[in-house]
């Protein structure tokens, strides 16, 4: 009977446990550092978006989503209440603002759809937080890889469609597209006050379109 209750016990402390460590933030920062290969003996491609970053911001039901390289650098701000977008590009001298409803947010991130998550035995620590190994999968079978930390999950599960099943917040992560594969690992997480500012639309400068016309440039993406 005494040993039935010590594992009884022992179980309930190591829930309690879970519980107490897992953070739920409504608000917070992420920096990506990209590496990119592209498996070519010309990898000119991947040498040119090779070193880009990618900053996560997340406040309440706001998201914004930036990338950066010396070619081009964009910017997606979402509001997950209303589920409407605004991408903010500029490649070229060009600065495109692109408005998305949320059936055009839907139907641009539809292959994420049904992606499962299934944890391995592997960890390792990332940015100082203990990060489990898990194995994504999608419909089509196709899998990537990704280490995450159960310690912290934000509020806001819709910040990157691409995650928003999993159980905790990616730290680093493989993904293939096209012919490169593209490498993103964490290297700052700031869970202090997001300034509102970051969520702001520009009202000028930029060349306003729908998400239809941006599918006919090939920009929606």
């Amino acid at each position: 009977m005494k040993k039935e209750f010590a594992i009884l016990l022992t179980v309930c402390l190591g829930t309690l446990y879970t519980a107490n460590a897992q953070r739920k933030v409504s608000e917070l920062t992420m920096v990506y550092d990209a590496s990119i290969s592209s498996g070519s003996k010309e990898p000119k491609l991947a040498d040119a978006f090779d070193g880009h970053t990618k900053t996560i911001y997340v406040k309440g039901n706001m998201s914004r989503a930036e990338l950066a390289s010396a070619l081009f650098s964009s910017a997606t701000i979402h509001d997950s209440k209303a589920g409407t977008s605004v991408v903010l590009r500029e490649v070229s001298g060009q600065k495109l603002l692109i408005r998305m409803t949320n059936e055009n947010w839907v139907e641009n991130n539809k292959r994420y759809d049904g992606i499962t998550f299934a944890n391995t035995s592997d960890t390792k620590t990332i940015a100082g937080y203990n990060c489990i190994k898990a194995v994504a999968t999608f419909p089509d079978g196709t899998t990537f890889t990704v280490y995450y930390t159960p310690d912290i999950v934000p509020e806001n599960k819709d910040y990157e469609y691409l995650f928003k099943n999993l159980n905790g917040l990616p730290l680093e992560y493989e993904l293939v597209q096209g012919k490169l594969t593209i490498k993103y690992t964490v290297s700052k997480i700031n869970l202090n006050p997001v300034p509102a500012s970051k969520f702001d639309i520009p009202k000028s400068g930029y060349r306003e379109m729908t998400y239809e016309e941006s599918k006919k440039m090939n920009v929606s993406n």
